[in-house]
């Protein structure tokens, strides 16, 4: 395993979860990005996800 003062060494690659902005900030200073689209199930209301769990 790696030590921390070494990983920052390194060239930084984010795998970014969701946040368009922030990946595009990333890129803008050259840091290498895989952005991810991804949003809660049923956008976080639980009435609506305690409806598509019952669909399962």
């Amino acid at each position: 395993m790696k030590s921390i003062s070494t990983l920052f060494r390194e060239q930084l690659k984010v795998i970014n979860l969701g946040l368009l902005n922030f990946a595009d900030s990333l890129k803008a200073k050259g840091v290498e990005v895989v952005h991810v689209r991804w949003s809660p199930p049923a956008q976080g209301d639980e009435n609506l996800l305690s409806l598509l769990d019952k669909l399962k």
